[in-house]
C-alpha cells in the first residue's frame, strides 16, 4: 500500500526541530558521526526560506527543504550511505537554482557533488514524455547525450539511480494537491519510467507506491472500484490472516522452525493487473488475502512448504517455485495458494530473510559491496545491474529518447523465452520474440541481411513468434537489405525495441531521396487501403513536426516516423474535433454503440436520435454530417458520401452540421473488401483472422467469378478505431491466396 509520511519533530515556533529529526536518523542507521548531514540540513533550510520565514511544518510541499528531507527519508529506510543521504537532502536546492554544484563540492567533497550531477542528467528521460514541438530540455542531440551520461553514471554509481527515484516518489506523493495536468504528467512519468526502474532493480515498496498512486490519478474510477471492494472486506480480512498466522506459527514451531509470520495487503494496480491479464473478476484473485513466512535457511522454506500443504489444500496451477528458478531481477521465493477455511483463498509465501531484505530492497541490499572482497555480493551487485549495461548498448545503436520507455519496461513480467542457435548456444529473448528480433540478437549484420528463417529445421515466417526450446537458423544474402514493413507494427515483424532501433538506424543512413519515395508511397498506400483521401500533407507534415511534406515523407521512409501516427493525424485532419482517450490503464471493455446517442454532437439542438448511415458507415474522426429522416431521426453519413450530396441538392433543408462527440466508447461498423484467388477453407481463415483480433463481423457477402477462380468479399466488421481496422486489414493481406484488402465505401 501507499506509504505515508513520518512524523517530523517540531520546534515550539512551528519549524522542523532538525537536531531531534537527526537524533532519530542516527539511531536507526547507527551513524557514529552525523555531522555533515547536520551541516547539509542547514544549508538546505538556510537556500529554502525568506528572511524571516521560520519554515514551519505547514509549509507547502514544493519547498526544496521539505523536498530534501522526504528524500533523505526515503533513503534512509534502504539504508543508504550518508553520502547518498547528503546528495538526497540537497538535490532539490540544486535542480532549483537556490544552491550551485560548486558549493556542494566545496563544503561535502567530490563524490557528493557528481552524485547529485548524475541525478540531474537522469531528467532527460523527461524528454520521453514532452512533445517534439516543446524541446523544454534542448535539441535532440542534447537530449541524447544527456541520456548517455546518465546510463553512464548508472552503471557506475546505481546510487544515482536510488536517488532519482526516492525524488520522484518525494514527487508523485507532493502533487496530490496539484492541477490535474500537473497530477497527469507525473504519474505518466512515473508509471512508464520509475516504476519499472524500481521493479528491474528490484526494490519492492517503492515500485508498489509508485504504480499505486500513479495508477490512482491515471485511472481514477478503476483505483476506487478496487479500494472500494478491498475496504468492504478490510476487517473481515484482517481478521482472517490473524487467525492463519496464529496457526501456521504454531505448527512451524511444532515442527522446530523458527520463523517470522507475517500477513500483507497486495497493491491495488497489482491486483487490477492481474484482473486485466488473466480475465478474471477480483473474487478469482487468489492472492489478495496473503501471509509471508521468513524462515533461516533454504531447507526450511521447503520444510514450511510441507507444512503449509498438510495444512490446506492446495490449488492447482497456483504454485511457483522461484528459489529454485528466480525471476529476471533475482527475485527469490515460494509462492502457492492455499484453500484455507471457510472456504476462501490464501496465498502464502516462503523465503529466507536474505531474500526478503532482496525482495525489498533489491540492489540496494548489494550495492555497498561493490568493489569489496566480497565475491559472492559482487556477483549478486553485478547481475542485479546487468540490464542498464544492456540499456547503455541501445545508445551506442541510435540515439532513439522515444524508445527508453520500452526499454525500461521490457520484462516487467519477467517472461523470458530460450531459444537455441544452429551451433547449440542459448540466446534469452523477451517473449513475443520473432526471428528477426532473434536476427539482430545475434548480430546486428545479421538481422540487416536476414531473409528468411528456419525454426527446428522448417522454413517459419518472419513474423513467427518463438518458443522456448525452439532451435532457430537465420537465412541470409549478401545483397538484402531490412524492409521498412519490418517496421509496421501491425505485421508483427520485430517485437523488440532494439530491433526496432536498429532497423530505423540503418534507414536513416541511407539516401534521403530513396527515403522520400519509399515513404511517400508507404503513406499513399495505406491511406488508400483506409479509404481516408483528400489528405492536404503540405497541413500535416508541421501537425507531426515536419517542415514539409517531403520532410514526413522522408522521416517515414527512414523509419523515424511510424504510419500509425500518420493515419491518425490525417484522420484528425479530416474531423478537427474528433478526440481519443490514449490513456492505457482503463478498466473495462468497450460496448458496442447501437444508438448513437451521446457520442454525437448536435450543433444548434440537443441531443437527437441517430443512427450510422448504411452506405457510407462513418467511424469516429471522419467528418461527417446528418440528414433528418422521417421517423427515425437523425442518419449519420460521411460528408463526401454520395448519397448525401444528392440529399444536400434536392432537401437542404434537413441537412444539420454534426460532428463526433468527447464519449465515444463504443464500436462502429465499417465495410472491408476483399479479392481473392479461391480456395477451400478460405472464409475460415479470414474469419479466423477476424476473430484474433477481438473484432466482430456483422455481415459477409460473397460473389464469384469461376472463369478466373476469382472470388470477391464484403465484410461489415464493428471496429472502434482505425488503428484496429488498420491492423486488421493488413493480418488479412497475408492470407494465402488473397490479392487485395482494403476499406469499401459505398457511398465514397
Amino acid at each position: 500500500m501507499v506509504q505515508v509520511r513520518q512524523n517530523r519533530p517540531v520546534s515550539p515556533d512551528g519549524s522542523i526541530n532538525i537536531e531531534a529529526w537527526l537524533h532519530r536518523l542516527q539511531i536507526d542507521l547507527g551513524f557514529e558521526d552525523a555531522e555533515d548531514i547536520r551541516s547539509a540540513c542547514f544549508l538546505a533550510e538556510k537556500v529554502s526560506k525568506a528572511p524571516g520565514d521560520p519554515l514551519q511544518i505547514t509549509h507547502p510541499d514544493n519547498n526544496c527543504f521539505f523536498a530534501g528531507l522526504e528524500i533523505a527519508e526515503i533513503l534512509a529506510d534502504l539504508r543508504l550511505d550518508q553520502q547518498t543521504l547528503i546528495a538526497g537532502l540537497l538535490y532539490r536546492a540544486v535542480r532549483e537554482n537556490k544552491l550551485s554544484l560548486q558549493q556542494v563540492r566545496h563544503d561535502f567533497g567530490f563524490r557528493v557533488a557528481k552524485l547529485i550531477e548524475g541525478v540531474q542528467q537522469m531528467a532527460a528521460i523527461s524528454a520521453v514524455q514532452q512533445p517534439l514541438d516543446q524541446p523544454v530540455l534542448g535539441d535532440t542531440q542534447r537530449q541524447i547525450e544527456n541520456v548517455r551520461k546518465m546510463l553512464v553514471a548508472l552503471v557506475d554509481d546505481v546510487r544515482v539511480a536510488l536517488i532519482k527515484l526516492a525524488e520522484r516518489t518525494w514527487a508523485i506523493r507532493s502533487v496530490k494537491n496539484a492541477p490535474e495536468e500537473r497530477k497527469q504528467k507525473v504519474a505518466r512519468e512515473v508509471f512508464d519510467i520509475y516504476a519499472p526502474l524500481a521493479h528491474r532493480l528490484g526494490i519492492g515498496h517503492i515500485k508498489w507506491e509508485l504504480e499505486d498512486v500513479s495508477f490512482r490519478y491515471l485511472s481514477p474510477e478503476s483505483y476506487k472500484t478496487i479500494a472500494r471492494l478491498l475496504d468492504e472486506k478490510r476487517l473481515d480480512r484482517e481478521r482472517y490472516i490473524s487467525e492463519m498466522i496464529r496457526l501456521l506459527e504454531s505448527k512451524l514451531k511444532e515442527h522446530g522452525i523458527d520463523a517470522v509470520v507475517t500477513g500483507r495487503v497486495k497493491h491495488i494496480y497489482s491486483i487490477w493487473r492481474k484482473m486485466q491479464r488473466k480475465n478474471i473478476d477480483f473474487d478469482q484473485v487468489h492472492d489478495i488475502r496473503a501471509v509471508r513466512v521468513l524462515v533461516p535457511g533454504i531447507s526450511d522454506c521447503y520444510t514450511a512448504l510441507g507444512i503449509v500443504h498438510n495444512l490446506w489444500r492446495h490449488i492447482p496451477k497456483e504454485f511457483d517455485d522461484y528459489i529454485a528458478t528466480p525471476k529476471r531481477n533475482g527475485y527469490q521465493s515460494l509462492h502457492t495458494a492455499v484453500t484455507g477455511p471457510a472456504g476462501r483463498t490464501l496465498e502464502i509465501q516462503i523465503r529466507t530473510h536474505a531474500m526478503h531484505e532482496d525482495a525489498e530492497y533489491g540492489v540496494c541490499s548489494h550495492w555497498r559491496y561493490k568493489g569489496t572482497d566480497d565475491a559472492k555480493s559482487e556477483r549478486s551487485y553485478e547481475k542485479k545491474i546487468e540490464w542498464l549495461r544492456q540499456v547503455l548498448q541501445w545508445h551506442e545503436e541510435v540515439g532513439d529518447l522515444g524508445s527508453l520507455a520500452d526499454e525500461l519496461h521490457v520484462d516487467i513480467e519477467d517472461t523470458r523465452i530460450y531459444v537455441y542457435t544452429p551451433l547449440g548456444h542459448v540466446v534469452d529473448m523477451a517473449q513475443g520474440a520473432t526471428p528477426i528480433d532473434f536476427a539482430y540478437r545475434v548480430h546486428t549484420e545479421v538481422g540487416h541481411h536476414c531473409r528468411g528463417a528456419k525454426v527446428n529445421s522448417r522454413i517459419v515466417p518472419l513474423n513467427y513468434r518463438l518458443k522456448t526450446g525452439e532451435q532457430v537458423e537465420i537465412l541470409t544474402a549478401k545483397n538484402a537489405a531490412p524492409s521498412r514493413d519490418w517496421l509496421n507494427p501491425a505485421h508483427g515483424y520485430v517485437n523488440l525495441s532494439r530491433t526496432r532501433t536498429k532497423i530505423q538506424h540503418w534507414f536513416k543512413l541511407q539516401n534521403k531521396e530513396k527515403n522520400e519515395a519509399a515513404g511517400r508511397d508507404l503513406v499513399e498506400r495505406e491511406l488508400k487501403r483506409m479509404a481516408l483521401d483528400k489528405v492536404n500533407f503540405d497541413l500535416l507534415a508541421p501537425k507531426l513536426n515536419y517542415k514539409s511534406a517531403e520532410d514526413l515523407f522522408a522521416a517515414v521512409g527512414a523509419g523515424d516516423l511510424r504510419l500509425g501516427q500518420v493515419v491518425n493525424s490525417a484522420q484528425e485532419q479530416l474531423e478537427p474535433n474528433s478526440t481519443k482517450d490514449q490513456l492505457d490503464l482503463m478498466l473495462g471493455k468497450e460496448g458496442t454503440i447501437t444508438d448513437v446517442a451521446g457520442a454525437i454532437d448536435f450543433k444548434g439542438v440537443g441531443n437527437l436520435l441517430s443512427s450510422i448511415a448504411g452506405c457510407c458507415k462513418p467511424i469516429p474522426g471522419e467528418d461527417c454530417t446528418g440528414y433528418i429522416t422521417q421517423g427515425r431521426g437523425v442518419s449519420i453519413h460521411r460528408k463526401d458520401c454520395s448519397n448525401v450530396l444528392r440529399l444536400k441538392q434536392e432537401e437542404p433543408e434537413r441537412i444539420i452540421d454534426v460532428q463526433w462527440g468527447s464519449q465515444q466508447k463504443g464500436r462502429y461498423p465499417v465495410d472491408i473488401s476483399i479479392r481473392a484467388f479461391d480456395r477451400t477453407g478460405l472464409i475460415r481463415d479470414i474469419t479466423a483472422v477476424v476473430a484474433n483480433e477481438a473484432v466482430n463481423v456483422t455481415a459477409l457477402t460473397s460473389t464469384f467469378d469461376h472463369t478466373n477462380n476469382l472470388v470477391d468479399f464484403t465484410l461489415t466488421l464493428e471496429v472502434s478505431n482505425l488503428e484496429i481496422l488498420g491492423k486488421v486489414l493488413t493480418k488479412i493481406s497475408q492470407i494465402p491466396n488473397i490479392i487485395d484488402v482494403k476499406r469499401y465505401r459505398q457511398g465514397g
